[in-house]
């Protein structure tokens, strides 16, 4: 493999509201469009190197939009995981599908649903597609060091041999992103990989999530194999 072909990619999906305002339809209709995209990704990538893609699904913040939009994501989350097309798609290429977050916040049928995904396809190895939901990087990282100094209390570990590492593996995702894409114009992370994104590459890109086309996604790979990637030397 190519020594400059991203192994792992985050994507920020960001602009499903701003493009449902623009043909003038409800919020949850965009955010129906960006689910399409998430299962053209999957075709986009089936042929690549990359092993590793990280979607930003929905923040903890997220959880304080109005409530029938919030109310109508959840029935979004709750048909795609029961589509069995999708089902199809992922077992028929060995998808690997990981969860991320705090999913107790999420209803119950939601929960039980990612469950049985996780768990019809912890077998599979050709590629990993990790779902940010209920999702908080600072979180992440303060739920990290509790369980630490947990541990310090009990004597199982000791304060001198704590180091990144040790809260690394903490962590739910302990492969760094390579590189780091958002769609929607805005140029910020928006507590997404806070830990992770140290060394990342990142690609800020106008076009909104439903409207992101494959070749942008290719752009994004060819731009990121021309950089030099230094990580701090």
């Amino acid at each position: 493999m190519d020594k400059t072909t991203p192994n792992h990619i985050g994507i920020i999906m960001d602009g499903n509201r701003r493009f449902a305002k623009r043909l003038m339809i409800q919020p949850w209709r965009g955010h129906e469009w960006g689910a399409e995209k998430v299962r053209s990704m999957m075709e986009w990538i089936k042929n690549s190197n990359i092993k590793e893609l990280t979607l930003y699904t929905l923040s903890l913040d997220n959880f304080n939009r109005p409530k029938k939009e919030f109310d109508m994501l959840m029935e979004i989350f709750k048909k795609e995981l029961s589509n069995e097309e999708f089902k199809k798609d992922i077992q028929e290429n060995n998808i690997k599908i990981n969860v991320i977050g705090n999913i107790k916040l999420l209803p119950e049928d939601i929960q039980e649903l990612l469950k049985k995904t996780i768990n019809t396809t912890k077998n599979n190895k050709s590629f990993t597609m990790n779902l940010a939901i209920a999702y908080s990087g600072r979180q992440e990282i303060t739920d990290a060091v509790k369980d630490i100094t947990e541990q310090a209390i009990d004597k199982k570990i000791k304060i001198k041999d704590i180091n990144p590492e040790t809260i690394n593996k903490k962590l739910s995702i302990t492969n760094a992103p390579d590189m780091i894409i958002r769609t929607g114009g805005e140029k910020r992370m928006s507590d997404f990989l806070t830990w992770q994104s140290v060394y990342s590459e990142l690609f800020f890109i106008d076009t909104l999530w439903p409207e992101f086309t494959e070749d942008e996604f290719n752009d994004c790979i060819d731009e990121f194999s021309k950089r030099k990637r230094r990580f701090g030397k």
